[in-house]
């Protein structure tokens, strides 16, 4: 039994949870700067979108291998097990399972919207939507260059504005600031995917923006983009939208400076694991700057 059920937890791609409980404890923590929180709620927005994050990760999987883009020689395969190529589950399983994971969601979103905030309700349907047809058809927005868009949106302003409407039962132009460096940090993954499969997926006859950019403007956006993310931390510091703890995410440069000359040699294999990993570190060094800057507010 624990055999079978650790088959379904590895397709849902655990390691990258990490993004989804950084936006929520985001969200959640610019909600105590201005009052007390539900750390009940907290917990179960959490859980709720780590469920919607692992059924995105699963049906993500099941299209790209009805679709035939994911292969036994993806690169992809290289580094993690495929669930239906590698054999682990079969398609009907994998399906059964984003249903279930989808169910989880729908639950903790609709309990939320009926009890915290409606705002969760046109959130929630946004993002069940950007969930299933960012593979599905008849939209598909991975396989036409929209991929990027559509997981900023999710885990930047959907994701961190969701949390904080939990909290505070209404919306901030606060989060919505705060939201977009990390929300385009974690849609860099998904780009740096793309960047590495550039020359598979030109040959599955979809459209990803790196197949539009090229190799050379991928790299060149991909490192404009990280410098994006830091601008507006500074922006913010400047302008009071974040105190000076706001600083503290600069540590995290080194970490992106050695992302960027390992990507300027070699798109790695594990380019996309790599991104990720600086994602967190980036993440958790804005966390904990709102943590101490609410602390202040207390």
């Amino acid at each position: 039994m624990f055999k079978s059920l650790e088959k379904y937890f590895i397709a849902t791609r655990p390691w990258s949870f990490t993004m989804s409980c950084i936006s929520v404890s985001v969200g959640t923590l610019l909600a105590a700067e201005e009052g007390s929180v539900s750390w009940v709620w907290f917990f179960l927005t959490a859980a709720g979108m780590v469920a919607f994050h692992a059924s995105a990760n699963v049906i993500n999987d099941y299209f790209d291998t009805l679709y035939g883009i994911d292969q036994k020689d993806s690169p992809t395969a290289k580094y993690r097990p495929q669930p239906i190529i590698s054999g682990m589950l079969t398609p009907r399983q994998l399906l059964a399972e984003a249903a279930i994971l989808l169910v989880i969601t729908a639950a903790v979103g609709i309990t939320a919207a009926l009890i915290r905030s409606w705002h969760i309700l046109w959130i929630g349907l946004i993002g069940l939507i950007a969930c299933i047809f960012y593979t599905a058809g008849p939209i598909k927005f991975k396989y036409r260059a929209f991929g990027e868009l559509a997981v900023f949106m999710m885990w930047g302003p959907l994701m961190v504005e969701g949390a904080y409407a939990v909290q505070r039962q209404t919306l901030s132009l606060k989060a919505l600031y705060i939201s977009i460096p990390f929300g385009v940090l974690v849609a860099l993954v998904l780009f740096a995917n793309n960047m590495r499969d550039i020359d598979y997926d030109s040959r599955q006859n979809i459209k990803t923006l790196s197949i539009m950019l090229g190799s050379s403007r991928s790299y060149q956006l991909f490192a404009g983009l990280i410098v994006l993310a830091y601008a507006c931390v500074l922006g913010m510091i400047i302008t009071g939208i974040m105190s000076i703890w706001g600083l503290l995410i600069f540590l995290s440069v080194p970490k992106a400076v050695t992302l960027l000359k390992t990507f300027r040699e070699k798109i790695p294999d594990m380019a996309d694991a790599l991104t990720a990993q600086f994602d967190t570190v980036f993440g958790i060094l804005l966390i904990l700057a709102i943590f101490l800057e609410a602390r202040i507010v207390f």
